[in-house]
């Protein structure tokens, strides 16, 4: 996983000193395959949040979509829970290791699942979305409760990232106070039934609205999972094991 870069680095400050830094790695590919213990949380018959968001950038994906990748980008088919995306440079982008089956599993939870992202590309952002696709992994110890799932016996095939996010997407730069009020208004739940995942400190202002906000800093896996719902739960004077 390449290390962020400072956005306010990316340019050459005189001829003589430069504070270029480049992504030596030409590779922005959540590594890690899963963390294993999935679904402790979602299957202990405890509340869970009605609607969970995500950040995009260093939450799904290790990189800043609208300073790392180069445009046009197309698939490149992989053997993976995803597919990988390759920018007009040839450099590499994929979802972190345990994001596919985290995104297929939390709906079949009964968790709606949403994007709040400030990204200076929401188009490009957007487009990563429909790129990268979601694989079904088996769960057993998660009951299928979404609605899609009481509707078909059988597991539904690979899928567009972008389609997965049924709690809606609010991709544009602006404060994250204005997503979560729409992803609120969009799903009609309560703040406090929401849980959002995000990188940035600055973005704790949403607890304002009622909000738990869980800080990840390596990205979202399933450790982070089960902590940000056991801090909602906390929150809420739920008991728990």
């Amino acid at each position: 996983m390449p290390r962020k870069l400072s956005k306010g680095n990316n340019v050459v400050s005189s001829p003589t000193t430069s504070t270029f830094v480049n992504v030596s790695s030409h590779s922005h590919v959540g590594n890690g395959s899963g963390s294993g213990g999935e679904g402790s949380v979602l299957s202990d018959g405890l509340p869970l949040p009605r609607l969970i968001v995500f950040d995009l950038d260093y939450t799904l994906w290790p990189f800043w979509v609208d300073t790392h990748v180069s445009p046009p980008i197309r698939a490149v088919p992989s053997s993976t829970h995803t597919t990988t995306a390759v920018d007009k440079v040839g450099d590499t982008y994929s979802f972190y290791g345990d994001v596919p089956s985290i995104l297929h599993v939390l709906p079949r939870a009964g968790v709606r699942i949403g994007i709040a992202s400030r990204t200076h590309a929401p188009d490009l952002a957007r487009e990563m979305l429909k790129l990268l696709h979601i694989v079904p992994s088996s769960h057993p110890s998660v009951e299928d409760r979404s609605s899609e799932g009481k509707k078909k016996e059988k597991t539904p095939g690979r899928r567009r990232a972008l389609d997965v996010f049924d709690g809606g997407l609010e991709i544009y730069p602006g404060s994250k106070i204005r997503h979560l009020e729409a992803l609120a208004k969009k799903n009609g739940v309560a703040f406090e039934e929401i849980l959002f995942f995000d990188d940035e400190s600055r973005n704790r202002d949403v607890e304002t609205l009622g909000v738990t906000m869980c800080l990840v800093r390596d990205g979202i896996s399933w450790a982070e999972v089960e902590r940000g719902i056991r801090e909602w739960r906390a929150r809420r004077g739920i008991r728990q094991q």
